[in-house]
């Protein structure tokens, strides 16, 4: 593998949701700690499985790996990583001014701009501290940090001068108070980035045009702040072998192949490796140590007769949806599972059915005019575009608050207003002003993979924490997008796996948060099941065969252990694009058995 040569001390494995980061990353770690090499293996992902992923549970503290000497493991848990923040930011001033302003500033500190900034404290220093990771020749980042949070330790502004005069109400500025004690760690931090010596960043990706562009797409934004020596892993590439006689074998290979083709031209100059795709799940240490071995085999020899499938469609689900007439319809899980498709597939299905939809997407990679290939009567399209709301906002707010402030104190603000945290509150506005509509008509939202999506909840229980204590006494009733959230007649939230025992874990991981959060999930989707796509052709490359078999017992732990209602999604030969096909998807239903043989 080209990006394991010479490796520096530093890796970075980055890319859309779904492409198998963590998998490589933890394969890498085995590999580099057989050979020898001390390794340290650290997941700075807000929906972390790494731990999953090994079958053990690691969590916020430097754990050794069973079994593999030389390679321990740290889990960054954002939100302990964030009340650790906030406890620094705070404790000063503890007792010392009024207890409501200590409580303002508590829930000033509350969002997701805090989480983001505290996770970013202490991933720079396993960058920095010497004496804390001297023990190790490796440092492996599951997940690389992004772009933007990098441009923020990088401005110089005066923060704490801007705090003090009283002008920093415009955005989120709380977390930002303590970023001036870190200046000297950050910048150290970023110069090691940046450094190709030491660090390596590993792009990974699937042989999907999709996820090909949103890999050209990191791969500029980080080149532009000095991380240039980047390399590219196309994982989970079907086998050629494997196609023969198969027709949806032939599909995904031929698919595939063209995809790599037309590989984007900012990746073609990047030192590329492929890893084929394998019948078997890649959790626990012996299908990770296979995952990067050349002539590894990629499927058993034997694979089991007859495999029974039996569940409901996606169609069926949205019977059950139209039937209130309007709602809003949140379409959640981790990176790569197909939320887009799903939820234009939700989307026209009642559009088909003559009801009024507005669907949208909160996800900055999400391509659903591409997805729809068309227009459909009742159906409206709308993308919360981070970069534009953004900027609408800060147009707004140096309209309003800029024109009261001398010069000296507009370029702080105009400063201030370039921070991810102005991002955070202009997506939640925009977030907050779309789910409003579903009062009237449908609203189905492609959400962001789970990090951030969890992330914009944070900020949106913010929000109704706020209120509600600026409301406390005053007896009037009032209604937040929390609010709406939380009320099951209002909203119905579909979370969106695979039947593969990371994405399954990582859905009823995702419950379990929303759970907390007050928000029930109303349904489970499994998505792109061969399970369920042989009920509408024959298979017969072993490969997918095993692949087939292995989806049961997921299917069923979603069926009789996570969800209250499901649907069984097939895998599809012809990508589902356009409307005709986005009918086609919601209304297949798998309802009858397959044989496969012994090989």
């Amino acid at each position: 593998m080209k990006f394991l040569e010479q490796a520096p001390r530093f890796l970075f494995f980055t890319g859309k949701g779904g492409v198998g980061k963590t998998s490589i990353a933890c394969a890498t770690a085995i590999q580099l700690a057989s050979a020898d090499q001390r390794v340290l293996l650290v997941s700075t992902d807000p929906a972390s499985n790494v731990g999953q992923v090994f079958g053990i549970k690691i969590g916020n503290s430097i754990t050794a790996i069973p079994d593999v000497p030389n390679l321990s493991a740290l889990e960054i848990d954002p939100q302990a990583a964030a009340q650790a923040y906030r406890d620094r930011i705070v404790g000063p001033v503890r007792g010392v001014l009024p207890d409501s302003v200590v409580k303002g500033i508590e829930e000033q500190l509350s969002g997701a701009c805090t989480t983001e900034i505290a996770a970013f404290d202490e991933f720079t220093v396993l960058l920095t501290d010497a004496v804390l990771t001297q023990d190790y020749d490796h440092i492996i980042f599951d997940t690389a940090p992004t772009g933007h949070t990098i441009r923020l330790l990088q401005l110089p502004g005066a923060w704490s001068g801007f705090l003090d005069a009283g002008k920093g109400d415009a955005s989120c500025l709380g977390p930002l108070a303590g970023l001036e004690k870190q200046r000297a760690q950050y910048r150290e931090a970023v110069d090691a980035l940046v450094d190709p010596t030491r660090t390596r960043l590993v792009l990974v990706a699937r042989a999907q045009s999709s996820t090909l562009r949103e890999a050209a797409r990191t791969h500029d934004e980080l080149a532009a702040i000095g991380l240039s020596k980047q390399y590219l892993v196309i994982n989970g590439v079907f086998p050629p072998s494997e196609s023969a006689q198969d027709p949806l074998a032939s599909a995904i290979c031929q698919r595939e192949q063209a995809a790599l083709r037309s590989l984007p031209a900012a990746l073609l100059a990047l030192p590329t490796d492929q890893i084929p795709l394998k019948a078997f799940d890649l959790v626990g240490l012996e299908a990770l140590r296979q995952l990067l071995v050349a002539g590894a085999p990629a499927r058993a020899d034997v694979v089991p007769e007859v495999i029974r499938i039996d569940a409901p469609s996606l169609s069926q689900l949205v019977d059950q949806i139209a039937a209130d007439g309007h709602g809003l319809v949140m379409l959640m899980g981790k990176g790569g599972v197909g939320k887009t498709t799903l939820a234009a597939a939700v989307a026209v299905e009642l559009a088909h059915r003559g009801l009024p939809v507005h669907l949208t997407t909160s996800d900055p990679a999400a391509h659903l005019l591409e997805t729809l290939h068309g227009t459909l009567e009742n159906l409206s399209v709308s993308r919360i575009d981070p970069h534009e709301v953004t900027e609408r906002y800060r147009a707004q707010v140096l309209a309003s608050k800029g024109a009261k402030l001398d010069a000296q104190g507009r370029a702080l603000l105009e400063e201030d207003l370039r921070s991810p945290c102005t991002e955070e509150i202009a997506v939640f506005q925009a977030f907050s002003r779309v789910i409003r509509e579903a009062g009237k008509k449908f609203v189905v939202m492609d959400t962001a993979p789970t990090g951030h999506t969890l992330l914009l909840l944070d900020a949106t229980g913010a929000y109704h924490r706020d209120i509600a204590r600026q409301m406390e006494g005053a007896h009037l009733n009032f209604t937040t997008p929390m609010m709406q959230l939380q009320d099951p007649k209002q909203t119905k939230v579909l979370l969106v796996t695979l039947a593969e025992t990371t994405p399954v874990l990582e859905a009823a991981s995702l419950q379990a948060d929303l759970q907390r959060a007050g928000i029930a999930p109303w349904a489970w989707v499994i998505n792109n099941s061969v399970a369920a796509a042989s009920t509408t052709s024959t298979v017969t490359s072993p490969l997918l065969q095993q692949r087939a078999h292995n989806e049961l017992r997921e299917i069923e732990a979603v069926a009789t252990r996570h969800a209250r209602r499901y649907a069984l999604v097939p895998l599809l030969k012809d990508e589902p694009v356009g409307v005709d096909r986005l009918l086609q998807l919601a209304a297949n239903s798998p309802s009858r058995a397959f044989t496969s043989k012994e090989i």
